[in-house]
């Protein structure tokens, strides 16, 4: 689990996102950066509408376009009472924006949701300046409330409602990003930070760097949920087929591979229907991830798996496939109906439960060892399907080299 959370949330969006307030948080930046930083934000949104509109992700077009829309303004009005007050209502109007769009589903730039969020968008630029030039003292006012009395409080970087609305989005920004492991959602919790970041002052840098930097970590979310789509096979979350290609093309000449095929898959699928062979599927490789003994696992393809371990004889992967074998077949697996919840029952259901008949799922395992006579990965995988077979003729549940 912890694997799981650090890969797609932490990584790559987190470290971007804090080599990128550590390069502007330099007084005086360096200056090479400088040429770079000059088109660095025109870059990223030419870049992001371009792979939003050929990924079809309209987030972040929306996005991008918000913070093009925040960047334009602050330009146009960034002097005088009228400028703070614009400032201060893009640093609350911008995370709830972003927000909304972040709940977006991908459906098209034009749908009925897009059209009802920028009809609400433009009444609210609109009302937020009619309010601005005829009550700049009562928006003054609002902007600035103080909700708590505490001397502690009062050098905070933004006002207290500012700060309040900005906590609570990046604070439903993680909940959404650990319901839902996407590169791309947690892309806006670190594009959240950046964006605060940037409203806060940090540094001395101008807000359009900020404003940049929370764009290219939603380039970079797109990119990674991409990259997860070819090479992770969803039902799962192995890696796929096309990542074992590729991790083999690098391997050495010590390796051995282990083909793995859950024993009478189509009865489960005949029998108790898709849905029951699915959660077989993934029940089997959460047991092989755990007992995995330092081998690469993927998902092969339907109902079969693979299994890489560097620097190994067949003699020294078979006890490891052993486990992996036992792990499965003393797995016990009650198909999830309606009344099953999610999460792990308590124990008055786990007793009500254990009146259920468990199916009883197993594995076989082919393994085979590159070397002299298997001197590529395509003899080395038809060599370990080869023992496959055996293992099946051999009564199934057996591990064959």
């Amino acid at each position: 689990m912890l694997r799981k959370f650090f890969y797609p949330f932490l990584l790559p969006n987190g470290l971007l996102c804090a080599v990128a307030l550590l390069t502007l948080a330099q007084e005086p930046l360096p200056a090479n950066l400088e040429p770079f930083l000059r088109v660095f934000p025109f870059a990223v949104v030419i870049i992001g509408l371009l792979l939003g509109w050929r990924f079809n992700r309209t987030r972040l077009i929306y996005a991008i376009s918000l913070m093009l829309l925040t960047e334009l303004g602050l330009s146009y009005f960034s002097s005088g009472l009228t400028g703070q007050l614009v400032f201060q209502s893009a640093a609350l109007l911008l995370p709830l924006n972003l927000l909304w769009v972040s709940w977006f589903r991908e459906r098209g730039i034009i749908n009925l949701r897009a059209l009802f969020w920028l009809t609400l968008l433009i009444v609210e630029l609109v009302s937020w300046a009619g309010l601005i030039h005829f009550r700049p003292m009562l928006s003054e006012f609002w902007l600035n409330y103080s909700l708590i009395d505490l001397p502690q409080l009062q050098g905070l970087p933004l006002s207290q409602p500012l700060m309040l609305v900005n906590g609570l989005v990046m604070m439903l920004f993680i909940i959404r990003a650990l319901f839902n492991l996407a590169a791309f959602e947690a892309s806006f919790f670190w594009a959240q930070i950046m964006i605060l970041a940037g409203f806060s002052g940090l540094g001395s840098q101008p807000l359009r760097l900020f404003l940049a930097g929370a764009g290219l970590i939603l380039i970079l979310g797109i990119l990674e949920s991409s990259h997860s789509l070819v090479y992770r096979d969803e039902l799962t979350g192995l890696l796929g087929r096309r990542a074992l290609n590729e991790a083999l093309d690098k391997l050495g000449n010590h390796y051995t591979l282990a083909m793995l095929d859950i024993d009478h898959f189509k009865k489960f699928n005949d029998t108790h229907g898709h849905d029951v062979g699915d959660q077989v599927l993934r029940m089997v490789a959460g047991k092989l991830t755990a007992a995995s003994g330092g081998g690469k696992l993927f998902r092969y393809g339907g109902e079969e798996f693979a299994v890489i371990l560097p620097r190994k004889q067949i003699e020294d992967a078979i006890p490891y496939l052993e486990q992996m074998r036992q792990a499965v077949e003393s797995a016990r697996f009650v198909p999830r109906g309606k009344d099953r919840p999610q999460k792990k029952p308590k124990k008055r259901y786990l007793a009500r439960l254990s009146l259920k008949k468990p199916l009883k799922v197993t594995i076989s395992i082919g393994v085979a060892t590159r070397n002299e006579q298997l001197l590529n990965p395509a003899a080395v995988i038809k060599a370990a399907d080869q023992a496959l077979y055996r293992a099946k003729k051999a009564g199934r549940n057996k591990v064959c080299g």
